[in-house]
């Protein structure tokens, strides 16, 4: 009738469905050991929130993949073509690239603009992200049948209309291009999470896809009726989608894994190199789960953007120093209203002139180092703070 041979579902696509499924399972193993283990750093700072949700909007992507390229026999009520075109595969494919785009502008802000992306930042991003497929799988859903997508009863197939599918796909390239402009912006970012080179790979491969479906969609228009042809587009998606995870968690799982130790701490050593500004901050706190946490504007020297910051609301209340074998302990909470004299009995060691701690006098802010690298004090003994105390 359309003047082709019809390949019927058989074997291999029920061997393509296998591979496929058991792909996104190992790429869902990877994003859970990673949860499990959030508090190593290098996998704290690829944001995995983001990450996650990129994965699941792949799976989805995948799901509606399987009716659409014809891997599955659609019969009886399970024949809802908008349902599996429209609200499976094509929303959840633009989802999966706005996500990759929110992710690159998190970067774009905390390095480029100096401003945090946190809190409510996160929730109005996927606000946006989700309100712009929906209204757009809204209009498709009540557009006429013979405008968007179309069930050929005689063959069970469901058919996208042409010019449908070249406007998919053109908003699909119109969303990567938006994805390219924000890489550009981040080509100068040379930083301890390598995060320039990873979102090149990452954007290539997309361009792959993206290069396979146009041809595939535009060029075979009944491509689900020939075997080669879907099987090929199902894995392209399907590999794609999950090379750009691995891309992002891929090294520094494999690291937490089988060189824990040794890897974070080069892994720190070279956040220590870097002294950006505008900076990670790696947070110690239980809420630390996201990546893009930005440094204090004041924070000017290296030392202070390649120390760990413990938070504001961490209050440090003793100062250690060993003397003559032993330790003695210096309580802020000793010192007297006034200020200017220790109530403790032991104040003997590390005090000035009216014995006073080095540590605890006022123009003085304790910081805590690095774990696992050494102290650095770059500008002598102590580094200016933004309201000239100086910075220990």
């Amino acid at each position: 009738m359309l003047g082709i041979t019809v390949d019927p579902v058989g074997t291999p696509d029920k061997i393509v469905i296998i591979v496929g499924s058991c792909i996104y399972g190992f790429t869902a193993l990877m994003i859970a050991f990673a949860w499990l283990n959030i508090k190593y750093r290098p996998i704290r700072a690829k944001n995995m929130t983001w990450t996650t949700l990129i994965h699941i909007a792949g799976i989805l992507w995948f799901v509606g993949d399987l009716p659409t390229n014809g891997l599955v026999e659609l019969k009886g009520v399970w024949i809802i073509c908008k349902l599996w075109i429209i609200w499976f595969r094509i929303m959840c494919c633009y989802i999966f690239a706005l996500l990759h785009m929110v992710r690159f502008f998190a970067l774009d802000r905390v390095f480029n603009q100096n401003k945090p992306f946190r809190g409510m930042t996160n929730v109005y991003a996927l606000l946006v992200v989700l309100l712009f497929c929906v209204i757009f799988a809204i209009i498709s859903q009540f557009l006429p049948s013979t405008m968007t997508v179309s069930t050929t009863v005689d063959i069970e197939l469901c058919n996208v209309v042409m010019h449908y599918r070249i406007a998919a796909v053109v908003v699909q390239w119109v969303l990567w291009a938006g994805v390219a402009v924000l890489i550009f912006r981040l080509r100068n970012i040379q930083s301890s999470f390598n995060e320039f080179h990873e979102s090149l790979a990452i954007f290539l491969v997309a361009i792959c896809i993206l290069l396979e479906s146009s041809v595939t969609l535009l060029g075979f228009e009944y491509y689900p009726l020939i075997m080669k042809h879907r099987l090929e587009k199902t894995l392209m998606d399907c590999l794609g989608s999950n090379i750009m995870v691995w891309l992002i968690i891929g090294q520094p799982v494999y690291m937490c894994i089988f060189n824990r130790r040794g890897f974070e701490a080069q892994w720190l050593e070279k956040l220590t190199r870097d002294g950006r500004k505008a900076a990670y901050e790696v947070s110690s706190g239980q809420g630390g789960t996201t990546a893009y946490y930005k440094m204090g504007e004041r924070d000017t020297s290296m030392m202070q953007s390649s120390h760990i910051n413990f938070g504001s609301s961490e209050a440090i209340h003793t100062l250690s120093a060993a003397v003559n074998g032993h330790q003695n302990y210096y309580d802020i909470n000793a010192l007297s209203p006034e200020g200017n004299t220790l109530t403790s009995p032991e104040a003997v060691a590390f005090t000035n002139n009216d014995g006073i701690p080095l540590a605890l006098r006022n123009n003085l802010q304790i910081r805590r180092p690095v774990l696992n690298t050494p102290t650095m004090f770059n500008v002598g003994f102590a580094d200016p703070h933004h309201d000239d105390r100086r910075i220990l």
